[in-house]
């Protein structure tokens, strides 16, 4: 099994700490005892801070907080004071509902970022993971090791030696290249009077992380903080327990060793056989057999490498018919066929002020037209790297689904790398990424997905009605964006436009940015800058 590293406290810390986290050694601890305020606080602090949960506790909010009358609370020992009161309701009353009633913090740390997109598959939960735009890789662990997944299956095998010290070279390049390309990137953006030093190296370095962030192998480790209900998360440790990852199904038992401790009687069923067991048993058989299926009935060819793309594979050539037929039904007395031949009879300009007076005049890109948008969708197809990837996966109010990662569909290299003159150095450790993938695959064909860098690219899908396609698409366009994601969105919107010819629901989406922007995190520093001075 994968050894985590432990943390150590003093005596006093864990005096302090035993009150409001269920364990002080393992990667993953539920939140209790505190207000929700604060754990939403510390989590939002987390996704921007180096420091593990409980290290960021000690040292940044225990201060502020009021702990005298919690002196005799120990979260370790568990929580079960609720147990009988909702086991009488599953029981007598069968109803599955209470679970959505009984919420928990949890922080999920050292998770390989393999791992994080299984974490983040549940649609109905809430998010925050460390992001490698804030922060960097260079850091080591306490015992000396880069923060990256050890799988003991290949630690074990003939490639063990191998598989640490490409994972070591790789993150080595990253620590090389991140001041090389700060600094040439303070020559070509110098600080203007109009920003303080501190704003501007936060741009700065933002740039220079989200471009070195495709060294980084799959196998490095983040930390995240989940909350969501009892529902959502047996759900998900469902899904995780019929993973063909180990470290994947190790953590589902992990995470459940901890959640039983806050709320017990929501997750009873996970490890009851003829139940939860049963359904990951069935998730997981009928996966493996429609891959071996579809294997067999086609053989795999390997085809040219394509570039970075955002295809519009499939959407309704009347879907704004649509959207209008289902705007007149919500707002009058028709049934659905008059609502429909109503929208059939009415003329072009009718049509374009019915769908801009639903719309309204937008202020800013959270004023989102109502439900009528959901009446058509959109199925694009991507090809992007991996990185950004894991920032549009966050969408998970879709339907997104993905391959697995390898290297076959080759890899991205950053403008900024190659203006550097760091092109050379950058793809020679992708391609000993690429290298060692293909030599583990044969032996270990799901474990061979941690050798590859962020920079190599994947393909998945992603299903969206329009009313979600304009949150994404204004959100991840928007200029403080990662250049690889606001490059699908943008693409994603002339889509609509152009190809689906959904002129006005393209008209709606009136906050796409298709600026040019040179460091993209500067205006939002700026704005975060001035929101501290008035505090």
């Amino acid at each position: 099994m994968h050894a985590y590293v432990a943390e150590e406290f003093t005596d006093s810390e864990v005096a302090i700490l035993r009150r409001y986290f269920t364990n002080l050694e393992g990667p993953v601890f539920a939140l209790v005892n505190l207000p929700d305020v604060v754990k939403g606080a510390l989590f939002a602090r987390y996704s921007r801070s180096t420091k593990s949960l409980r290290r960021l506790f000690l040292d940044e909010f225990v201060g502020d907080l009021d702990l005298s009358g919690d002196v005799t609370i120990d979260a370790t020992v568990g929580l079960d004071r609720a147990d009988e009161l909702y086991q009488r309701i599953f029981v007598e009353y069968g109803d599955d509902s209470v679970a959505q009633l009984g919420g928990v913090h949890l922080a999920c740390e050292q998770a390989s970022n393999i791992l994080t997109k299984v974490l983040e598959w549940g649609r109905l939960m809430s998010y925050l993971e460390q992001s490698t735009r804030y922060l960097g890789y260079d850091r080591r662990f306490s015992n000396g090791h880069y923060r990256f997944y050890r799988d003991h299956d290949l630690l074990e095998s003939r490639f063990g030696a191998r598989y640490v010290g490409e994972m070591d070279r790789m993150f080595d390049t990253y620590a090389e290249l991140l001041p090389v390309l700060t600094e040439w990137l303070t020559k070509k953006f110098p600080k203007t009077p109009a920003d303080t030093d501190f704003v501007y190296r936060q741009a700065i370095r933002a740039k220079a992380l989200d471009a070195t962030r495709g060294l980084l192998p799959a196998s490095a480790l983040s930390n995240l903080g989940i909350y969501g209900s009892g529902q959502a998360y047996e759900s998900l440790l469902l899904h995780m327990r019929a993973h063909p990852l180990l470290e994947v199904r190790v953590y589902a038992q992990l995470m459940l060793d901890e959640l039983v401790k806050v709320i017990p009687s929501f997750l009873k069923r996970v490890e009851v056989p003829e139940r939860g067991v049963a359904w990951s048993t069935y998730m997981s058989e009928t996966k493996s057999a429609t891959r071996d299926l579809v294997a067999s009935m086609w053989e795999t060819l390997v085809e040219e490498e394509p570039t970075e793309q955002v295809r519009l594979v499939a959407y309704d050539p009347q879907g704004e018919t649509r959207v209008l037929e289902a705007i007149v039904f919500g707002n009058s007395t028709f049934s659905h066929d008059e609502a429909e031949e109503r929208v059939r009879l009415m003329s072009v300009d009718d049509r374009a002020t019915l769908m801009s007076t639903y719309v309204g005049e937008r202020k800013n890109r959270r004023h989102r037209p109502g439900r009528a948008f959901e009446r058509t969708d959109y199925r694009f197809e991507l090809v992007t790297d991996y990185g950004a990837f894991r920032d549009l996966q966050r969408h998970r109010l879709l339907t997104i689904e993905w391959q697995p990662l390898t290297a076959e569909l080759g890899y991205d290299v950053p403008e900024v790398i190659s203006e550097a003159g760091l092109s050379e150095r950058y793809e020679e450790s992708l391609r000993r990424s690429a290298d060692l993938y293909y030599d583990l695959r044969r032996e270990f064909p799901e474990q061979a997905q941690y050798a590859v860098a962020l920079a190599f690219r994947i393909r998945y899908v992603m299903q969206m009605n329009a009313r979600e396609a304009m949150h994404l698409i204004e959100l991840r366009s928007g200029p403080q964006g990662h250049p690889s994601y606001r490059r699908v969105a943008q693409e994603m919107a002339r889509l609509v436009r152009e190809v689906a010819g959904h002129e006005l629901i393209a008209d709606a989406m009136k906050y796409v940015d298709f600026s040019d922007t040179d460091l993209e995190r500067l205006e939002a520093e700026r704005a975060a800058e001035r929101n501290r001075r008035n505090r």
